[in-house]
């Protein structure tokens, strides 16, 4: 008789079996939603005996929920969470096929490897193996595996903190992504970055009125010129570097590690030394505006009278009205600014019993580890759960190597997860689950 599968070797055989699954979030209903991704998790937690509820707001785009008894039913209870939907992908463009699950040079390749099906499979193997052998968390834990984060949420975590807050009743903290992965710096030493803070998102939509007209003909109030101006202008800009809380303690951790003190005007030098994480972090350190999408015109030889031009920006906490005050008098009197997407910034406390947790989770896997707070430049389910009072953190723990560009994989072609880091992963998570 073969003796039972490892934690860690179930981890990345569920991981290859969820990214097999096609779960594509194409902003619509278009896609094939979460629903067989949500089956087979669910199926993995029944098998040991835990109850579950699939919840779908739209036929095919489900979630499962399943509560997990601790040992101390007395104590707030603590939501762990990922979600199974991706962005989608173009094969030709890939080395490995993005639903293939395949395992090579050391990685596992594939859409979600690490947006973010890896946790999924942490979660479900470490919950497996602790079920079966009869070891309950310190306390209850709320499971969580959401459809639609792709899409802000609409159909995932966003409508069941709407629709279903009972759910989480009892839900003081959670964990879920992007965080607990590690920063190799120039002495050495690794640093896991925990998320405590992440931007806040506005989505603008800037329309600039011209005179229409024949294309042949001279013009001096062109709408698409003028809004070629303006967009050039709000691309070039760079707002001003501005410390939060998390930020601060991050950079005043990585000045100690590294005897270098930060410089506002010029934060590469300090940057560099956590390369390839330095673009990551460097979107943490002020509000962004980017340029994203132009619409104008009907015809070549038409002049249009209107042209407008949607922009992604994120604001960091607690910065949100000057932001947008700002962003207002840096388009200028000429054009129109219209929020057509707007959600909210977050922000947790750091260090807190929890991230004590963590950190001795990760130092007794990985000795002489430290862990840092950091604040996450996009978005996460984080901004919803947080709705309902829930401090969230991204703690979802990988032993990079240190030449892996981890930022580089979110939403990228040949996106993939190393199978050491993933399989690191599971006893600190299982650890943590003793120290919660």
């Amino acid at each position: 008789m073969s003796a039972p599968m490892s934690a860690e070797d179930e981890a990345v055989s569920i991981c290859r079996d969820l990214m097999r699954f096609d779960t594509s979030n194409y902003g619509d209903d278009r896609g094939p939603g979460e629903r067989l991704a949500a089956e087979y998790a669910a199926g993995l937690l029944t098998e040991v005996g835990l109850d579950v509820e699939l919840i779908e707001p739209r036929p095919g785009r489900t979630t499962v929920m399943a509560r997990w008894p601790g040992a101390d039913p007395e104590r707030p209870g603590l939501l762990v969470h990922a979600h199974t939907d991706v962005v989608p992908a173009e094969p030709a463009l890939w080395r490995h096929h993005p639903f293939g699950g395949e395992i090579a040079d050391g990685c596992l390749w594939g859409r979600g490897a690490v947006d973010m099906k890896y946790f999924a499979a942490q979660m479900l193997a470490v919950v497996r193996a602790r079920m079966r052998a009869g070891r309950p968390p310190a306390r209850d834990v709320v499971l969580a595996f959401v459809a639609d984060e792709e899409n802000g949420g609409r159909l995932g975590a966003r409508w069941l903190v709407d629709n279903r807050p009972e759910l989480f009743e009892g839900c003081t903290e959670a964990i879920g992504e992007v965080g607990g992965f590690s920063a190799t710096l120039p002495n050495g030493r690794r640093l896991y970055l925990v998320e405590t803070a992440e931007k806040g998102v506005i989505w603008f939509r800037v329309t600039t009125k011209g005179i229409a007209g024949h294309g042949s003909m001279l013009n001096s109030s062109n709408a698409i010129a003028q809004l070629g101006e303006i967009m050039h202008r709000v691309g070039e800009h760079r707002f001003p570097v501005q410390l939060t809380p998390t930020t601060r303690q991050f950079i005043d951790a990585l000045s100690a590690e590294l005897d270098e003190q930060f410089h506002p005007d010029d934060p590469d030098a300090l940057l560099k030394a956590i390369s390839p994480l330095e673009r990551i972090v460097g979107a943490s350190l002020q509000n962004i505006a980017s340029p994203t999408l132009i619409s104008a015109g009907n015809k070549t030889n038409v002049i249009p009278s209107l042209a407008s031009a949607e922009l992604d920006c994120r604001f960091l906490p607690g910065h949100e009205d000057e932001f947008i005050a700002s962003f207002v008098a840096l388009v200028g009197p000429n054009a129109t600014c219209e929020i057509f997407y707007r959600d909210i910034a977050v922000e947790t406390d750091f260090p807190t019993p929890l991230t004590h947790a963590m950190a001795a989770s990760v130092a007794r896997h990985d000795p002489g580890a430290g862990v840092i707070p950091y604040l996450l430049p996009a978005g996460t389910d984080a901004k919803h759960f947080s709705r309902l009072g829930i401090a969230c953190y991204g703690f979802a723990p990988l032993k990079l190597p240190a030449d892996f560009d981890f930022p580089a994989a979110f939403h990228g072609v040949d996106e993939r997860v190393p199978v050491d880091a993933l399989r690191f992963g599971v006893p600190v998570l299982d650890d943590f689950f003793d120290r919660c």
